[in-house]
């Protein structure tokens, strides 16, 4: 007599362990997307928004690596751990100062710019930043009649007295306010309607430079993504003539390979090259739970040395004012 022997059965243990373990490896597939589309710089549709959050994605896979490890997971945790080094190179430096910050001496010059959040902007704040910081060229964007007239009854006027304004109800209204005189100025409406005043700002001591505030279309929906792209693209770029600092609300992180492109003309971004490229400069701060995001910049020419940045909260806005010390060429 044959005795045939009972197929051995699978313990639920050994089921729990597959399922958590097939598990890891979908919640990977996202993220890997993510870090190929971001490094081959792909931009369509909302995918635009999401890459603004691409610094929490790339903590949230440290998470990955972390679990696969204490579950060993080996090659689970093998490839998380590459997409975290993807992400890594790609987000870590920017907390991390740079070796060449620029030209060291010089002439200290320090700029600000600020979104005044359709004109609501707290002005007694702006303006005591600029007075506290000793501000000599300050850049608004969103920027109205009405703002206006509060900034000058909180006293901006007398503290930088000269000025290429471009004031208009809503959000598409531009402004520049300096300590020093211009050789130049203007105010052009870029591609999404928005206008961006523009000054050559005479320095004394160095010279000329060229100062832009720059506000192009928000990329908030799929149909506005094209002129968001074109706005960026159609940006003063860095290289020849004066040197150059733009600053404003670009609506884009570092991550948007658009204004890495901007940045590649020959500019480099202030926080970043100060290791405080984390900062976030946008919530929005107003209940709204949407993690916050950095998409207010100072770029300034790679000729112009950069000292530090700060970030500073301001009463009645979205946005969050960015201050940058900078160090331009002696002439």
């Amino acid at each position: 007599m044959t005795i045939t022997e009972a197929p051995p059965v699978t313990r639920p243990a050994g089921r729990r362990r597959m399922v958590w373990t097939g598990l890891l490896w979908v919640s990977l597939v996202p993220v890997a997307i993510w870090l190929v589309a971001r490094t081959l710089g792909w931009s369509a549709g909302f995918w635009v928004q999401l890459l603004a959050f691409t610094p929490y994605v790339a903590v949230w896979t440290l998470i990955s690596v972390l679990v696969a490890l204490l579950t060993r997971r080996w090659a689970a945790a093998a490839v998380a751990a590459l997409i975290a080094l993807g992400f890594a190179l790609a987000t870590v430096p920017r907390v991390l100062p740079d070796g060449d910050k620029g030209p060291s001496t010089g002439v200290e010059l320090r700029v600000m710019t600020s979104n005044m959040l359709f004109g609501g902007a707290d002005a007694a704040e702006i303006v005591r930043l600029v007075r506290e910081n000793q501000v000599d060229i300050l850049a608004v964007q969103e920027f109205t009649e009405k703002a206006q007239q509060a900034l000058t009854a909180a006293g901006l006027d007398r503290l930088l007295p000269f000025n290429q304004l471009a004031p208009e109800w809503g959000a598409s209204g531009s402004g520049l306010y300096s300590r020093y005189d211009f050789a130049d100025q203007s105010a052009d409406r870029n591609g999404g309607e928005f206008q961006q005043a523009h000054a050559v700002v005479q320095v004394p001591g160095a010279g000329t430079v060229y100062v832009e505030s720059v506000h192009p279309l928000a990329p908030a929906t799929r149909d506005m993504v094209p002129g968001w792209s074109a706005d960026l693209a159609a940006q003063v770029p860095a290289e020849g003539g004066v040197p150059k600092i733009l600053m404003g609300d670009f609506n884009a992180t570092l991550d948007h390979k658009q204004l890495r492109d901007l940045i590649d003309t020959g500019y480099h971004d202030a926080a970043d090259t100060v290791g405080k490229g984390w900062i976030p400069t946008w919530g929005p701060y107003d209940g709204d739970p949407i993690p916050p995001v950095t998409i207010d910049h100072v770029l300034a020419d790679e000729r112009i040395g950069v000292k530090d940045v700060q970030v500073h909260s301001v009463k009645d806005s979205d946005h969050r004012a960015v201050i940058a010390w900078l160090t331009l060429p002696a002439s």
